[in-house]
């Protein structure tokens, strides 16, 4: 597997620096990796800026368990102390600093829904590290060292910051600081190569600055592809709708992801799984339902894949969730989520369901409830959604009202 760089180079939009950059270092890093005498310290960082991880965020971790499987270390960081600014890369306005307690919620999950994707087990192979480690310990003097190292010129060539300035929304100093910290991070673990977005290349870049500052060979920089949603047409995220996400039932998975558009179908295989490319079934509604059934085999095994795939041919009566219906079973509504998950079964009484809510360990379609005072104004804005305890519990929300409508839209379309 050495001197074969298939799974290297599969899914990637750019590895820099090439020997043809005009960079001081010569070698590639195919070079490296054949002329390296020890494993590579490959880092990727994830920012606990939320509860959940979708099969956006998963691109990066399938290409850093790519490096574990070749013998390389995966130095995965948590960004507990980054996570409260949050990086400004993309962002037309500034972000809202988390708490810390907030932050320590959000990492908890993180861990989780990676397990199924990286090597956790085999010695030597996973590094996981929490940035607060080193940034919390920086004091005055270090933290000017840092900022001298960069001109306000060059840090407003960051794309973010440019159309910022251009419209004239305020950009706050606090910002300026995430790519220097993010590029610390490299320094602290002493990373070879650092995976990431296309849309982290300045970031990245300013860690190999910083490595070469302390005297440390700089990394290279992998960036990895923004997967488009199930839109079609934008990039994957929760705000947009068009997520699938890692913690969401099997069967939630199987029904998104064979409903990709076809124009989608070939990123998605390569980008989402290990198959050969050549191989793939013709058909796209095939392809469609090859990919569903796979990526679903990947995160839950091969028997909830098979009940996912029977589930959707029998048109989600078969092997689906449990419903349970809103109008049918809560006497009025507003009505608070602890009751419903009391009423739902999924939870023994009210008591218990805040119980839950304030451990974490209640979702919504895959998004984690920390708040016990949630609640819903009508049945409506729950239909269709997927109520989840722990690890093992769902159950789908249903209000008659809604699917009396959904039916009569459906005749409609018939007549």
């Amino acid at each position: 597997m050495a001197e074969n760089f298939s799974w290297l180079h599969r899914g990637v939009a750019e590895i820099f620096p090439q020997p043809h950059d005009g960079d001081t270092e010569t070698e590639s890093l195919e070079k490296r990796l054949l002329s390296s005498n020890r494993p590579l310290r490959v880092k990727l960082g994830i920012d606990p800026t939320g509860a959940d991880i979708h099969l956006g965020h998963s691109i990066p971790v399938r290409k850093l368990r790519a490096f574990q499987d070749a013998g390389h270390t995966a130095v995965l960081i948590i960004g507990d102390f980054t996570a409260r600014i949050g990086d400004p890369t993309g962002k037309s306005d500034v972000r809202r600093q988390l708490t810390e307690v907030e932050v320590k919620q959000n990492a908890q999950t993180y861990l989780d829904q990676v397990r199924p994707i990286l090597d956790f087990d085999t010695p030597g192979r996973l590094e996981v590290r929490y940035n607060s480690e080193w940034l919390s310990q920086l004091n005055l003097g270090k933290i000017l060292e840092l900022l001298s190292t960069m001109t306000v010129g060059q840090m407003l060539a960051k794309e973010g910051f440019a159309e910022r300035y251009k419209k004239e929304n305020p950009i706050f100093l606090h910002e300026f600081l995430y790519p220097l910290m993010q590029g610390f991070d490299s320094v602290a673990v002493e990373s070879d190569v650092e995976l990431g977005g296309t849309d982290q290349k300045f970031n990245i870049a300013v860690g190999r600055d910083l490595q070469r500052h302390f005297g440390l060979k700089p990394q290279f920089g992998l960036l990895l592809p923004i997967l488009i949603g199930t839109d079609g047409v934008q990039k994957m995220s929760k705000s947009l709708g068009n997520y699938v996400g890692l913690s969401e039932h099997h069967s939630q998975k199987y029904q998104k992801l064979q409903a990709v558009p076809d124009n989608l179908l070939s990123q998605y295989f390569e980008l989402l799984t290990d198959l050969p490319l050549e191989s793939l079934p013709e058909n796209p509604r095939d392809r469609q339902q090859f990919l569903a059934w796979e990526v679903v085999r990947q995160y839950h095994g091969e028997a909830a894949a098979n009940e996912a795939k029977k589930a959707a041919k029998s048109g989600g009566k078969e092997g689906s969730l449990p419903e349970f219906s809103l109008e049918d079973n809560i006497p009025q509504f507003p009505a608070k989520l602890a009751y419903i998950l009391g009423a739902c079964g999924l939870c023994k009484s009210t008591a218990e369901g805040k119980r839950k809510i304030q451990e974490g360990g209640v979702r919504l379609d895959g998004t984690k409830i920390t708040d016990v005072d949630t609640s819903y104004q009508e049945p409506s804005e729950l239909h269709g959604k997927v109520l989840q305890v722990g690890k093992n519990k769902f159950i789908k929300l249903v209000s008659l009202k809604i699917s009396a409508n959904e039916s009569l839209e459906e005749a409609l379309r018939v007549i």
